[in-house]
């Protein structure tokens, strides 16, 4: 896509700085619209709203301390 924003990866290649939701969600592993419940309840960083479109940040998505879900917000310590 012409203008997208790239950071430089370890391998050397390029990698977008932001995700779309299905991108993150492949990267973590998870269903899209768990990824979504965890954006609405503040459990993931780095969204940012662009119109109606939804962006996370890769840096923080892979900076942020695993574990941070459901448990968490229940008060059950890992």
């Amino acid at each position: 896509m012409k203008g997208d924003v790239t950071m430089p990866s370890e391998e050397g290649s390029q990698v977008p700085e932001f995700l779309t939701v299905d991108e993150a969600a492949a990267l973590l592993r998870v269903n899209r619209k768990t990824l979504y419940e965890s954006i609405r309840l503040e459990q993931v960083p780095g969204g940012v709203r662009i119109g109606k479109s939804l962006r996370i940040r890769r840096a923080a998505l892979l900076e942020s301390s695993p574990g941070k879900g459901r448990d968490i917000a229940h008060g059950k310590k890992p």
